[in-house]
């Protein structure tokens, strides 16, 4: 009696320590097979059960970043990250987006992928019950999937371009042009069959993101009886795949311009201000108050707290220049996740056009290829339909309903190209109405006024590169796609749509500045190659880096800037100190200046802004420059009627781990321009697997044995 009595009271403990996990969800019939490369291969019965594998690998492999976004996402993150994470928390509160997603989850949200969604969550919260140690903030967890949704909105505030104009506001900097951002980066390509000399279709999925941190790739396999089974990337925290292949297509995205987010003036009541003139009426603003606790010292937090209100438009904030709305599509529909879902189970060109009609996620362009041969491009945006009497370019007045959108263009409006002649669709974050052969071209009309897609001539050096590149070819070959796309060369212009003239680097006469003449001439003279052998690439990367920096000090980085003759001199005049300062040369190879570091592993990097193989960095402390962003997750992919081919390579591994040999294990193949085989087959998937494993608590070992 008392044995048994022992033996309930051990077993109620255990359980009380233990997660809890589904009576409906075997773990055992949840295969997690790591290749070589540590690449996780998720495979199971349901596609539920799959979310529940893919939410455990993450958790093995990113824990700490995803973690940070979801702190951010519940408003915690000031808890760990000090006065730093208080302002990201206090801003991703200002969106509004819990309130959102709380009202709306289970009115927009499929039954089925609201499922998928718990099982996804309910993978990391077993991770999290099973490594307390690794846990950050234990008032985290329980996640729900509420907080999954509101991550995915939240990165696409950021995707969609939306976040400035917040950030303007609330650091109290309203200009005219509330439009000047940032260029963000990505490369896209489709070939069609009759283009290529085996006759298969190729696809270049090839974004330009943060090598490191919330919106760095992660690569994973995702396999289901249910007709999942797709390879590609996403970032920590999210439950699909983002781009990617499967057995029947593929597509890649691009980050587009359009405008998608406007901030309005309001008309306060002088003889009440708390009340804002909406046509005839004068209404009250709603106070909300939003907290966030700053770590100090060890435990010692303190509370801060911020009062914003709400209007018509949405979230209003008084400043010292006047009271201001933010309105923004993302937070229009909260299905972005699902429709990622069902893109990544489309099975046919119709399919996967179904999928992009529910217009839920608010922008990127996608690039598109399949096994049917089909190449397709689409500047997808969600554009609301805005009165023509207003330059929405700039505030706009926040005192009529003429200016509060809330219909929007329909899909078929927006710039697409279907199987052109030319045998080729791309996209490199140039203009849609240059994204194939100039007679398959979208033709841009009057309703762009208030689309605001970049205009016609908004190209840039990539998007200039590749078309004097693929104009050479008549058919291509497998070897000559993968030139095309490992390109480090700049074309006969160089521009960028915040500087249209950068070509005036190459023009100015050195008689005029002797003190600049050693500078000038070399920058003549360079082939324009970005190659770790140049040595010239240095030079022109700090004469560029000095350009951004000294425009944007002047609130003159802008779309559709020109820079001026004494621009470029004082550019180049800083680039001529920091070299001397730092090198004691204006000629050092690339390779030398710029480096893929992480750990103690540091290897010479290509590229340079805006060539096809971009790369952007950043000085270090022992003057070398690191490489940030540009080229990270790369996947190529052959479509024919006998099935898939796929490489791929990540910037530096699987893993965040520094323990985990799979740390740096493709760095390697990422500064070489090389790429690792892998494969859709199941059979083969697991034939070729390191370890097969279950998250199961009873199968599942020791997280170091995991990593190995």
């Amino acid at each position: 009696m008392r044995q048994s009595f022992l033996l309930f009271l051990l077993l109620a403990l255990l359980s009380s320590c233990s997660p809890t996990i589904p009576a409906s969800m075997p773990l055992e019939d949840i295969q997690i097979a790591r290749d070589q490369w540590g690449v996780p291969h998720i495979m199971a019965p349901t596609d539920a059960e799959v979310a529940f594998g893919f939410g455990w690998v993450q958790c093995e492999d990113n824990f700490v970043t995803l973690q940070e976004q979801m702190l951010a996402v519940r408003g915690q993150l000031g808890r760990v990250k000090g006065k730093d994470g208080a302002v990201a928390d206090l801003g991703i509160q200002f969106m509004g987006l819990r309130e959102i997603v709380e009202e709306r989850y289970t009115k927009d949200l499929n039954p089925n992928f609201r499922n998928y969604l718990e099982e996804y969550v309910a993978g990391i919260n077993n991770y999290a019950s099973l490594h307390p140690k690794e846990v950050l903030l234990k008032k985290l967890f329980p996640l729900r999937p509420q907080d999954v949704v509101i991550g995915y909105l939240m990165g696409l505030v950021e995707l969609s371009q939306a976040r400035p104009h917040l950030e303007r506001i609330m650091n109290g900097k309203i200009a005219t042009d509330v439009k000047s951002n940032f260029p963000k980066g990505s490369n896209a390509i489709a070939i069609s069959a009759n283009k290529t000399t085996d006759g298969k279709t190729y696809l270049a999925i090839n974004s330009h993101q943060p090598l490191e941190g919330w919106y760095s790739w992660y690569e994973a396999h995702l396999i289901s009886e249910e007709g999942l089974n797709i390879l590609g990337g996403t970032f920590p925290g999210g439950a699909t795949i983002f781009h990617g292949a499967n057995e029947q297509l593929g597509w890649a995205h691009t980050v587009n311009h359009v405008d998608l987010s406007d901030v309005f003036k309001l008309e306060i009541n002088p003889e009440n201000k708390t009340q804002y003139k909406y046509d005839k009426d004068w209404l009250d603003l709603k106070e909300v108050t939003y907290r966030s606790k700053v770590k100090i010292l060890g435990p010692l937090k303190i509370n801060v707290k911020r009062k914003i209100y709400q209007s018509q438009y949405g979230p209003t904030f008084k400043t010292d220049d006047g009271t201001f709305a933010w309105r923004f599509v993302v937070a229009q529909d909260i299905r972005a996740a699902e429709q990622w879902y069902r893109m990544n189970k489309a099975q046919s060109f119709e399919d996967f056009k179904a999928a992009l009609d529910m217009q839920a996620i608010p922008s990127t362009n996608i690039v598109y290829a399949d096994r049917a041969d089909n190449i397709f491009f689409i500047s997808n945006a969600k554009v609301p339909i805005r009165s023509g009497a207003y330059n929405w370019r700039e505030v706009v007045p926040g005192n009529t309903s003429q200016t509060r959108w809330n219909t929007y263009y329909p899909l078929d409006s927006v710039p697409q190209v279907v199987n052109p002649a030319a045998g080729y669709v791309y996209n490199t974050n140039n203009t849609p109405f240059s994204a194939s052969g100039s007679a398959d071209n979208p033709v841009e009309t009057a309703t762009n006024k208030t689309m605001t897609f970049q205009h016609s001539d908004m190209e840039n050096s990539r998007s200039i590169r590749f078309q004097e590149l693929i104009q050479q070819y008549e058919k291509l070959s497998y070897e000559d796609f993968k030139m095309l796309k490992y390109d480090l060369q700049y074309g006969s212009k160089i521009q960028s749509q915040q500087m249209q003239n950068l070509d005036l680097i190459f023009q100015v006469d050195a008689a005029k500045y002797p003190e600049l003449k050693t500078v000038i001439e070399q920058l003549q003279a360079w082939d324009r190659s970005c190659a770790i052998e140049s040595t010239t690439a240095p030079l022109f990367i700090i004469v560029i880096q000095e350009l951004v920096e000294n425009l944007q000090a002047s609130d003159r980085y802008t779309w559709r800037g020109q820079i001026t003759e004494a621009d470029v001199i004082t550019a180049m005049s800083g680039a001529k100190i920091f070299m001397m300062d730092n090198y004691n040369t204006l000629s050092l190879p690339l390779g030398d200046f710029q480096r893929h570091i992480r750990g103690e592993l540091s290897l010479p990097l290509g590229g340079g802004p805006d060539v096809l193989a971009a790369m952007y960095s950043l000085k270090q402390k022992d003057g070398t420059y690191k490489g940030f962003a540009g080229e990270s997750y790369i996947e190529l992919v052959r479509f024919s009627a006998e099935g898939v081919e796929i490489e791929s390579v990540n910037a530096y591994g699987s893993s965040e781990e520094s323990d985990s040999p799979h740390y740096t294990d493709q760095m390697e193949l990422f500064v070489n321009q090389q790429l690792k085989p892998m494969t859709l087959d199941k059979k083969q998937t697991l034939k070729q697997a390191v370890r097969v494993y279950s998250p199961s608590r009873v199968l599942m070992t020791s997280k170091q044995e995991a990593k190995n």
